[in-house]
């Protein structure tokens, strides 16, 4: 059988840029069981509650969501536990500066497949105050009519 090749999304933390400003991301792997591979391959997973932490010089995953797998038995994995994130030792050390300085958190925006392993993308994130919420959306609410009507101006000059 022919290894995977590209990239398959599986879960995505859309809630995430609505809640935080994002500075930068990461590309981390997952130690993960058998039954939680099989889960995610079906597609399954829920990344809205997750958050990321550093603690022994070591990064965490934490809340997110992987259900059981639904052929699995008594080997099938707690859906909630914490999972050890695969960074390079620089990249963590960046990762507890930017927290340790204040203000910043480490949120997951996605999580996928890249030539058949599990990733998830990690970024430093500053939480929005809800007037930045308000004014995310009437910019993008702005800019989708300005579109609009450039459209309705096009079609008719035609």
């Amino acid at each position: 059988m022919p290894r995977e090749r590209g990239e398959k999304v599986v879960a995505t933390n859309r809630r995430a840029r609505h809640e935080y400003t994002v500075e930068k991301t990461y590309e981390a792997g997952l130690v993960l069981t058998g039954t939680e591979v099989k889960s995610l391959r079906q597609g399954r997973a829920n990344l809205s509650d997750g958050y990321a932490y550093i603690q022994g010089g070591e990064a965490f995953l934490d809340a997110v969501h992987i259900p059981e797998y639904s052929q699995g038995h008594w080997t099938n994995h707690a859906a909630k536990r914490t999972r050890k994130l695969l960074l390079h030792k620089e990249e963590i050390v960046k990762l507890s500066h930017a927290v340790s300085a204040g203000g910043y958190t480490l949120v997951p925006l996605r999580l996928y497949f890249s030539d058949g392993r599990a990733k998830i993308e990690l970024a430093v994130a500053k939480g929005k105050r809800e007037y930045d919420k308000r004014q995310t959306l009437r910019e993008r609410q702005d800019t989708r009519e300005a579109e609009r009507a450039m459209r309705l101006r096009n079609r008719v000059g035609e």
